[in-house]
């Protein structure tokens, strides 16, 4: 057995009815927080009016910054920061998606520190323990912010998606209610849950995967492909949901502790230059072709994955497995309605190169089991064009 390491500090309440105890976890960090979500529109208002409740019944004074965006960017992080660093805030509270959760642990940085939180992205200098405490309320299963140690942000004039990640981004305690993604409509169901299948299976490909996180991997697969398509045709699926939220969380410790391959570096790139692209999309629209390009140098473990989806394919030799895996995953985009491809969110075919050059800034091609080159990464790009 292979030697390794595995840490976590999030504190985890899961469960319905979990919401409810907000306030109570809130006390532990002081008496002065920013709340912090998107605009409030019919379906989560009710929620962020409970959670502001909630914090006040307890005496904590809430300052609410809901300018939070899809693919958020720094300019959202720093309007953030201004009203923490206004309200002498003592924790920032991430309530809603990916985007609220990682606004969130950049907004924690910046506003404690000197600069903008771009200059604490992973290969500059580290944010300090200055760092607000954070506590992640997830509203969706899909992205496993609530559990990781990454704020992934955009600086649009750059055309770049980039991330900071460091331990001291964990989020102290994460609420992961069910109940809260019952309101999430089929179009955020399906991308969001696609999103917590390939942290789980990239971190199963991960050169840092271990005989831990393959267990996460492995069951967070498992309720993915079972589940997803069922909360997609009925949203009111407790059960559905329930597995969904402890997939999606799954999903996030498995990659805190492993990481991301190919599709995740390829499918930041693409809502870099192109931001109506949400990250759920953009990994679908990667992975027909990353399976192609990737299953004959890792057989055994894409021949896992596909006997998760088809257990009849546990009557056949890895390697043919494993070539049905990328006809599985087809299938399984088409289910949930999201094969898709950049030509249908209004790109254009001479944007590619520049598609296939940003691909290789982040560098999670490289812990890919195959590491593309330039010339193939430009031949994914454009197999990613149209479906």
């Amino acid at each position: 057995m292979k030697n390794f390491s595995y840490a976590h500090p999030t504190e985890i309440q899961f469960g319905c009815g979990k919401f409810n105890e907000l306030g109570k976890i809130a006390t532990r960090f002081g008496k002065r927080c920013l709340l912090v979500t998107v605009k409030p529109f019919p379906e989560m208002e009710p929620i962020f009016k409970k959670a502001k409740a909630l914090l006040e019944a307890e005496g904590i004074q809430v300052a609410h910054f809901d300018g939070v965006e899809p693919n958020p960017t720094t300019e959202v992080i720093s309007k953030g920061a201004k009203l923490a660093r206004e309200h002498k805030a003592e924790m920032v509270i991430g309530l809603g998606g990916g985007s609220s959760m990682d606004s969130a642990k950049a907004i924690a940085v910046e506003a404690t520190h000197e600069g903008s939180c771009w200059d604490y992205l992973f290969f500059k200098t580290p944010p300090t323990v200055k760092t607000l405490p954070i506590i992640a309320v997830t509203t969706t299963s899909g992205t496993g912010s609530e559990v990781t140690q990454v704020a992934v942000i955009t600086k649009t004039d750059e055309h770049c998606k980039s991330a900071l990640y460091n331990s001291i981004l964990f989020p102290r305690v994460a609420i992961v209610d069910p109940e809260l993604s019952m309101t999430i409509p089929p179009q955020g169901t399906s991308p969001t849950g696609f999103d917590a299948f390939t942290h789980a299976f990239e971190a199963y490909l991960h050169p840092n995967a271990s005989p831990y996180t393959d267990i996460l991997a492995i069951e967070a697969m498992r309720l993915v492909v079972h589940n997803l398509p069922i909360a997609i045709k009925d949203g009111k699926n407790i059960e559905a949901r329930s597995a969904m939220a402890w997939a999606s969380t799954l999903g996030g410790l498995s990659i805190a502790n492993a990481g991301v391959t190919l599709p995740h570096g390829m499918g930041m790139a693409i809502s870099g230059i192109w931001p109506n692209i949400a990250h759920g999309q953009s990994l679908a629209i990667v992975y027909p072709s990353f399976t192609r390009f990737t299953y004959e140098s890792a057989i055994d473990r894409f021949a896992t994955m596909a006997r998760i989806f088809d257990p009849s394919l546990n009557a056949v030799d890895n390697k043919t497995a494993a070539q049905k895996s990328c006809e599985l995953i087809d299938n399984f985009l088409k289910d949930i309605n999201l094969w898709i491809g950049l030509k249908d969110f209004g790109a254009t075919e001479d944007q590619l190169s520049e598609l296939a050059t940003a691909s290789m800034v982040l560098p999670d091609y490289k812990s890919n089991p195959r590491v593309a080159t330039k010339e193939e990464m430009f031949k994914i790009a454009k197999e990613c064009y149209q479906r």
